[in-house]
């Protein structure tokens, strides 16, 4: 069990550390040094591979939890549920709907803020982000529990 329990804590060090980087580091940088069509276009690429390696990471650490409690559901375990169920949100309902709006925006640089498809997208911006930071807040709970 102890290499089951190495895994788990890795997962989360994963997840919680590649959500902080992608969220903190690695997106305002791009929105500082790029233009904001280039910028969005370059994280609307790494968004499928970045959630997909939430939903791996997060797989690993539920299973993992339940292999040490004996599937018992305790606290861990459902806050593990609830980021998975927010991440799998986010790549499956979220982030396709973002790229539908997104193709029909010619430029988000010449685009009027007060355009329909605009508006849409800044609505759905806001669940992302709001999304983002549950999963980070519920990884930051996993890493105290460590």
């Amino acid at each position: 069990m102890k290499y089951v329990e190495i895994f788990y804590n890795l997962a989360i060090a994963f997840w919680v550390g590649g959500n902080a980087l992608f969220t903190f580091v690695l997106t305002p940088l791009l929105f500082k040094t790029e233009g904001r069509d280039v910028a969005g276009r370059i994280v609307g690429t790494l968004f499928p591979a970045y959630f997909r390696w939430g939903l791996a990471c997060g797989a690993v650490a539920l299973i993992c939890r339940l292999l040490l409690r004996g599937g018992k559901l305790e606290l861990a375990a459902v806050l593990l549920i609830v980021m998975l169920a927010t991440t799998s949100f986010q790549a499956f309902y979220v982030a396709p709907k973002a790229a539908e709006l997104k193709a029909g925006i010619v430029s988000f640089e010449t685009t009027p803020k007060d355009h329909p498809l605009r508006q849409q997208f800044s609505r759905l911006h806001g669940v992302s982000a709001i999304c983002n930071l549950v999963v980070l807040a519920g990884g930051v709970v996993l890493v105290v529990l460590l």
